[in-house]
């Protein structure tokens, strides 16, 4: 299945929406206005709060993000590498083990979980906006989307 991270074009807190290979929303992520953390929740459409995504609030030479699950425990830390001039990321804590093999902000990357690539996400160029293409097994899609933020997160962060 291939969906779209599109993020919006203005929004104060960093929303982005997830849409389907016909165009059409399957989840919204939503950033808050004021957050030092970057604080964004992967929802449904119906609201519901799937995962929440949040930076840590000061880095040093390694910038971190965390992902919660609905029930607000925390499931996994992505972290970049010291110096990462490659945008390599590292997934720790999950339960499996996660690896990002290739540039974040290339072409594309595989996402690998315990030797097997899941998943691909392909980077859209636009002059305006980060948009991201996702193909990976529909049960895979709404934590992949939470990683893919988190990462965007991080990026963003060190950027900015």
């Amino acid at each position: 299945m291939k969906v779209y991270i599109k993020n919006k074009l203005v929004s104060l807190g960093g929303s982005s929406e997830v849409l389907d290979e016909n165009q059409k929303p399957i989840y919204v992520v939503k950033g808050k206005v004021f957050s030092i953390t970057r604080k964004k929740r992967i929802c449904d459409l119906e609201g519901n709060v799937l995962f929440t995504v949040r930076n840590k609030w000061f880095n040093w030479f390694v910038h971190k993000a965390y992902i919660y699950d609905a029930d607000k425990n925390k499931i996994a830390k992505v972290k970049d590498k010291p110096f990462n001039f490659k945008n390599d990321y590292i997934v720790e804590g999950y339960q499996d083990e996660i690896k990002i093999d290739g540039s974040f902000f290339s072409l594309s990357c595989n996402i690998v979980k315990n030797g097997e690539v899941i998943g691909v996400i392909r980077r859209q160029f636009t002059i305006i906006r980060d948009s991201f293409e996702l193909d990976a097994d529909e049960k895979e899609i709404p934590f992949l989307i939470a990683l893919v933020i988190a990462i965007d997160n991080i990026h963003d962060n060190k950027t900015k």
